[in-house]
């Protein structure tokens, strides 16, 4: 009789091998489960950029405004009419700020 309880735990024992440590086991699935969700951060992310990137290109597509805001922000260009005028922080404001 202890044999054939022995003999059963084991069978159990084996059966249950593939459920925890094989290939589709629970820990593997748990596994893919945080990939998952890692992967859907990221995806979030991204999808936002290109949300941010779709705006800014149907603006430039649309009107001068934009492409003049980035001329005029980010390469310094001024129309021929205008007079452009810099001003400078006194550097003594500057360190005691």
């Amino acid at each position: 009789m202890k044999k054939l309880a022995l003999t059963l735990v084991i069978l159990i024992a084996l059966a249950q091998y593939p459920l925890w440590y094989g290939k589709g086991s629970w820990l593997n699935v748990f596994e893919i489960d945080q990939q998952i969700t890692a992967q859907r951060q990221i995806n979030q992310k991204l999808q936002n950029r290109n949300t941010v990137l779709e705006a800014e290109v149907n603006n430039l597509k649309q009107g001068l405004d934009a492409i003049e805001e980035l001329a005029r922000n980010e390469l310094g260009m001024i129309r021929k009419d205008e007079v452009f005028f810099q001003i400078l922080e006194n550097n003594e404001e500057m360190t005691h700020k």
